[in-house]
């Protein structure tokens, strides 16, 4: 017999002979990835962000605002500490509705869609407190703000995340905190020059321009194909990825994904772990970044400054912490793809407890004001009497100015936009419109909450008892990172779903 024919069917050990020749899947992955054009991808992610800096943009605008109408004029502009207190917080309570309508609106119109629907209550609002002949119409203006804010902030990561490749998802996915972080930094700046009405005004100007660039920008594939439109779904990807690329390929793995999850969720769904983990795990982390302090903190900030001496005019406080906030932001945005979502999340967590349980060990062991007789309540912030003519005489007193800097930082870095891409990735397509809208809707109850009741704890506990508590969230939020909240660096959605839907750990270590 022929030596040749009886050498083994599979060949020697080592050969390089191969029954049926194939590539490692990753590696086509990582090859596509490198071919692809992002430009058209940067202008549509560019485009839908427009709407989160519209919502960093009405989020602060109380904050030049409210000392302008404590002077006005107009007897019926001439504001009350009690309609301050709802003039600043009523913008949550709209951001939860909107968070809430935003989980049939994904569905139904789309991720574009909804987006640029979000324009219409925003360009009214803006019109109503622009023109506000009494306190009513500029409470009516910042709860139509907010419903845009909470529409937004559930619709644009998921339409980001989905128009994305796994090569830029991380960059792209802390867009929205980027944009959000500088539109506030906006407001500020023109707060400075701007009356209180032109403020108004001029927050007309990116609502138009995104509902401008929307028109020009393309639906999210995942959504055209789940609407059975695969022909302009291979269009869009495309566009998007460039004429000579292999994005046919990106549409069969987006398909098989929407195929396997076509029908529409249903109660008995629920108990899948398939379904119910990732929402969980979404659904936790933005209830755990809310309880983590960030709101409260942020609201108060300026009594803060005042109770360490720091001699600052009020005004540039603001900005101090928001370029802070941006810096910060910035490095995760360029360190998520390298370091990953994880590692972010715990250096976050870390630096977020530490400041915490500083600062409220600091206010505890130092003489600062006590809560029952010389810590006051005024225009809704806190502000202790002797800290108004003080000046700083240690470099001690300069602890919670730090303390509260570091905060502000490692929430920028990590739990401030890692919450929202892992809310986008983590999803399963068939609950992602729901499920983000439920995570926004819990995000904004959870900082109405502790806006409203932080002044209550404080006048009856000591201002140390919320960082304190703040703290022990941001060690509980060490532990579910560590235990609950998979690695997404690098990952396709296909891939993510895999993972939740296997429970198979190597399918995202061996991508690594």
């Amino acid at each position: 017999m022929d030596a040749g024919v009886q050498k083994p069917l599979l060949g020697a050990p080592g050969s390089a002979y191969r029954t049926f020749p194939h590539r490692d899947a990753h590696q086509l992955d990582r090859e596509y990835i490198r071919t692809l054009q992002n430009k058209r991808l940067f202008l549509a992610a560019f485009a839908a962000v427009l709407g989160n800096f519209n919502f960093g943009y009405a989020l602060v605008y109380t904050s030049p605002v409210i000392p302008a109408l404590e002077t006005s004029n107009i007897p019926a502009l001439k504001i009350t500490r009690v309609e301050e207190s709802w003039f600043g917080s009523v913008f949550t309570l709209g951001a939860a509705a909107g968070g809430l309508s935003a989980m049939l609106l994904n569905d139904r119109l789309g991720r574009k869609l909804s987006i640029m629907f979000s324009a219409v209550p925003s360009a009214v609002g803006y019109a109503f407190m622009g023109s506000a002949q009494g306190v009513w119409m500029l409470l009516l203006g910042r709860l139509l703000t907010g419903y845009a804010g909470g529409v937004t902030a559930a619709s644009i990561p998921v339409y980001i995340s989905e128009i994305s490749h796994p090569g830029v998802r991380g960059a792209l996915g802390a867009c929205p905190q980027i944009m959000a972080v500088l539109g506030s930094l906006i407001l500020y700046a023109l707060g400075l020059k701007l009356p209180w009405r032109w403020l108004a005004v001029a927050g007309e100007v990116p609502v138009l321009a995104m509902i401008i660039l929307l028109c020009f920008m393309p639906n999210s594939p995942r959504f055209l194909i789940s609407k059975g439109k695969d022909e302009e779904a291979v269009g869009v990807l495309r566009w998007l990825r460039g004429q000579n690329t292999d994005f046919r390929r990106e549409f069969e793995q987006i398909k098989e994904s929407v195929r396997q999850q076509s029908r529409r969720i249903s109660c008995a769904e629920i108990r899948d772990p398939f379904i119910y983990k990732p929402i969980l795990i979404a659904v936790l982390m933005r209830f755990l970044q809310q309880l983590s302090g960030v709101t409260p903190i942020l609201v108060y900030l300026q009594s803060i400054f005042q109770s360490t001496a720091v001699i600052l005019k009020p005004e540039y406080d603001a900005a101090i912490v928001g370029g802070v906030r941006l810096a910060s932001v910035l490095i995760a945005a360029f360190s998520m793809d390298k370091a990953g979502r994880k590692i972010l999340l715990f250096v976050s967590a870390g630096i977020m407890f530490a400041s915490n349980l500083i600062l409220g060990l600091y206010i505890h062991y130092t003489s600062l004001p006590s809560h029952n007789s010389t810590m006051a309540v005024i225009n809704g912030t806190l502000v202790s009497p002797e800290s108004l003519t003080a000046e700083p005489s240690r470099l001690i007193t300069l602890i919670p100015l730090v303390a509260t800097m570091l905060f502000i930082m490692g929430y920028a870095m990590g739990w401030g936009p890692i919450t929202w891409l892992l809310m986008s990735e983590i999803l399963p397509l068939k609950a992602r419109g729901v499920a983000s809208g439920l995570c926004v809707l819990v995000s904004w109850l959870t900082a109405f909450a502790l806006t409203r009741f932080f002044l209550l704890v404080v006048q009856d506990f000591g201002l140390e008892v919320p960082f304190l508590f703040f703290a022990v969230i941001c060690a509980v939020n060490l532990l579910f990172t560590g235990c609950c909240v998979p690695e997404t660096k690098g990952r396709s959605l296909e891939q993510i779903e895999s993972y939740f839907r296997t429970g198979r750990r190597s399918l995202m270590r061996n991508h690594i």
